[in-house]
């Protein structure tokens, strides 16, 4: 649902002449029986919600919960699985902000930073397939972005009728890119939609935008600085894989899915420079050693702090199997040329299919992404796309077109993967902020009339407001 907002800006600075007297009448009967229903006896009242536990948080009220959902949405007959949320409830007067990461939820209270923006109520879904959210038997057919789509618009659908006020998809990486699905199969859901860093690999063979974003990044004193570790660390491989080795009969580590421990030391090391730009700065490049004077342990270090020895054990494969799963079949996964690494690589960057379980099977869909690509092109409506210059998932963005409508793409200088409204130029920045006020409904008249003075509503808090950009090993969005 789409508000046509020209027409009514006349109207809303006539509203806010009308006093706070005529303002609190209509608060009062826009709240509704809410006022006499407590909300977690409206919320439960929902068929198919059932509590997990609910959490004090000062001036909110925050839920765990669960929502029966059928495993396949075309077919309902086939069995239902239960699906966690988390609900951050503020005032059924307020916008709602719909938020994933695409992968486990988050069960402590936090804001995205569109409820901040909006100073609004945040349901936050987990993505199928990620435990607990796993049908059994699972059916891994049925993972796929429509699926997941469909699971986020029937939680809408139930939710609606309590939380009435305009709605806001939202997400970063991985959840970007799910926000951004989720509109385009239920474009009349959300009122507006705002993806951080969200990849959109159209062409999973074509991955020569990485290349030129490599040889581009930064400094080229900081690339040649990564690029001589990364190197080293293959050159010293028989050194520091007995170090692995010895580091996973510590810690109970085995490799069967990605088939030995030489190729998980491998998709580790190669993985370096990408996790480097994905979550670090320019700045610190400082901390990166000299390779040429480093010693063994020094090499491992900084491989292990960017990389994560852990990352393709299966210890550490296995909460992701999801994921892998989904960019072997229809997310596609970025393959990169590294010449400096020269005949040292012994496999290249694996594809997801050896990250994932031998007895679960996948067959790539090269149609999709294209599909989803050629619809935010021609019909994106009130989207806004937040990019980090230095973030590597950024090399293949989404485009707009010519006939989107009220649709941004944003880049933050010198940002990487978390990057934020808040990281954007000024004017941009403030763009942002008064498109999201917009878009759900809450933008004071100042706002409306000027970008400039187009503020979060909600207070800072440091708690709710986290970002949770924690450093997460392997090749991910």
């Amino acid at each position: 649902m789409r508000k046509t907002l020209g027409w009514l800006l006349s109207l809303v600075v006539l509203i806010g002449t009308m006093g706070t007297a005529g303002f609190t009448a209509q608060a009062a009967t826009a709240a509704g029986p809410s006022a006499a229903t407590d909300i977690k006896d409206e919320i439960l009242g929902i068929a198919g919600m059932s509590l997990i536990e609910e959490k004090a948080y000062p001036g909110y009220r925050f839920f765990v919960l669960n929502y029966e959902q059928p495993v396949d949405h075309r077919n309902p007959s086939k069995g239902t699985f239960k699906q966690r949320l988390t609900l951050l409830h503020k005032d059924v007067s307020r916008p709602t902000v719909f938020f994933t990461s695409g992968y486990n939820v988050n069960t402590s209270p936090r804001r995205s930073e569109p409820t901040t923006i909006v100073d609004g109520n945040q349901v936050s879904l987990e993505y199928r397939f990620f435990t607990p959210s796993r049908p059994d038997p699972a059916n891994w057919a049925n993972l796929d972005i429509w699926q997941a789509a469909s699971d986020q618009h029937r939680i809408y659908t139930a939710l609606k009728k309590v939380y009435k006020k305009n709605w806001l998809a939202t997400g970063g990486s991985k959840g970007g890119m799910t926000a951004t699905y989720y509109e385009r199969y239920y474009p009349r859901d959300m009122d507006g939609v705002v993806a951080y860093v969200a990849p959109n690999d159209v062409v999973n063979k074509e991955d020569s935008a990485y290349d030129r974003f490599f040889a581009k990044v930064g400094t080229k004193e900081c690339r040649d600085k990564l690029n001589a570790v990364q190197r080293e660390a293959l050159v010293r491989r028989e050194p520091l894989e007995a170090k692995y080795a010895a580091a996973a009969a510590e810690n109970g580590w085995t490799f069967n899915t990605v088939g030995s421990l030489d190729k998980a030391y491998e998709a580790v090391v190669l993985d370096y420079v990408w996790a480097f730009w994905q979550y670090s700065l320019l700045a610190d490049c400082a901390s990166i050693p000299a390779a040429a004077t480093a010693s063994d342990q020094e090499i491992w270090d900084s491989i292990d702090t960017i990389s994560g020895f852990s990352a393709y054990a299966d210890q550490g494969l296995e909460t992701y199997t999801p994921y892998y799963y989904q960019a072997g079949t229809q997310l596609g996964s970025p393959d990169i040329k590294q010449p400096h690494l020269g005949g040292l690589s012994r496999y290249g960057y694996q594809p997801p299919r050896n990250f994932v379980p031998r007895d679960i099977p996948m067959t790539f869909q090269p149609g999709v992404m294209a599909d989803v690509d050629n619809w935010v092109k021609n019909n994106a409506n009130q989207m806004l796309f937040v990019y980090g210059q230095n973030d590597p998932w950024g090399a293949e963005p989404f485009h707009l077109g010519y006939t989107v409508r009220d649709s941004y793409v944003m880049i933050a200088p010198g940002a990487n993967h978390g990057a934020s409204v808040s990281k954007l130029m000024d004017g941009e920045k403030a763009l942002a902020t008064q498109k999201i006020l917009q878009w759900a409904g809450v933008a004071p008249t100042a706002a409306l009339a000027d970008a400039g003075r187009a503020t979060p509503l909600a207070k800072p808090d440091a708690v709710l407001d986290q970002k949770d950009l924690e450093r997460e090993p392997q090749l991910r969005p």
